[in-house]
C-alpha cells in the first residue's frame, strides 16, 4: 500500500483538496480530527492535559479556546502541549495504516498540516503539497471571523514557509486558479502513483531513519 501525505500551509487550500479525495473514494486520516476526539469529552488526552493546564476543561472536555490563550505566545507550553498531542496521534494514524492495509487499500492519504514539522514525512511513500499566491492565501485567511492580520502572521512564524514545503514536496498542487483545476491536478497524481508506484514507494519507509532520496517535485498544470 501506498501513503500519500497531504500538507501546506494555512490557507493554501488543504481541506478543500482532502475532501476531493475523498470524494475519489480514497481513505484519508485527518489529523485534526484525531486532535478533536482526543480533546472531546472522554477524549485520550483530557486527563492529561487538565494535569499540565488547570482550568482548562469544561464539562469533561477541553475548552479549545482556554488551551489556545495559554500556550499560543508561551513556546514552552505549546512544546508541553505537543509532547502530549503528538505522540497519540501518531499512534491512531498508525493504526488507521494498519487498518487500511488490512482492508487492500491501495493507497491511503495522510492529511498533516504539520507534516514536515513533525517528521510525518517518514510515514509516507510521496508527499503533495497544496500552495498558492500569497495574496490568495491571505485573502483567504483574513477573510475569517476570527482573524487578525497579527494572528495570521504569528501563525505562520510557527510553520515551516510554503516555498521550503514545496521544495520537500513529491507533487506541488496549485489551488489559487479554480476547485476544477485543483481536482484535474490531484487526478493527476492519484494517476500517476497508481501507474507507477515503484517510483515514489519506499521500502519500509515507515521505519527508516534515513530521508529517502525524492524525485524532484512534480507540478500539474490546471
Amino acid at each position: 500500500m501506498l501513503v500519500l501525505g497531504l500538507t501546506g500551509s494555512i490557507g493554501m487550500g488543504k481541506s478543500v483538496a482532502a475532501t476531493m479525495l475523498r470524494r475519489m473514494g480514497l481513505p484519508l486520516h485527518d489529523s485534526d480530527r484525531a486532535v478533536h476526539r482526543l480533546l472531546a469529552k472522554g477524549g485520550g488526552a483530557v486527563a492529561e492535559i487538565e494535569a499540565a493546564f488547570p482550568g482548562v476543561v469544561v464539562d469533561g472536555a477541553v475548552d479549545r479556546g482556554r488551551l489556545a490563550e495559554r500556550v499560543f505566545e508561551d513556546p514552552e507550553a505549546l512544546a508541553c502541549l505537543e509532547a502530549i498531542l503528538h505522540p497519540a496521534v501518531r499512534r491512531a494514524t498508525r493504526e488507521f495504516l494498519k487498518q487500511q492495509a488490512r482492508n487492500g487499500r491501495w493507497l491511503a492519504v495522510l492529511d498533516i498540516p504539520l507534516l514536515f514539522e513533525t517528521g510525518g514525512e517518514s510515514l509516507c511513500d510521496a508527499v503533495a503539497v497544496v500552495s498558492a499566491p500569497r495574496f490568495v492565501q491571505e485573502a483567504r485567511v483574513l477573510g475569517r471571523c476570527d482573524m487578525t492580520p497579527a494572528r495570521f502572521n504569528a501563525i505562520l512564524a510557527k510553520q515551516m514557509s510554503d516555498r521550503e514545503k514545496r521544495r520537500r514536496a513529491d507533487f506541488v498542487v496549485s489551488t489559487g486558479l479554480s476547485k476544477s483545476a485543483t481536482l484535474r491536478q490531484l487526478r493527476a497524481i492519484v494517476t500517476l502513483l497508481r501507474e507507477r508506484p515503484e517510483r515514489y514507494r519506499r521500502a519500509n519507509a515507515r521505519h527508516l531513519q534515513a530521508t529517502a532520496v525524492r524525485p524532484k517535485p512534480r507540478r500539474f498544470r490546471a
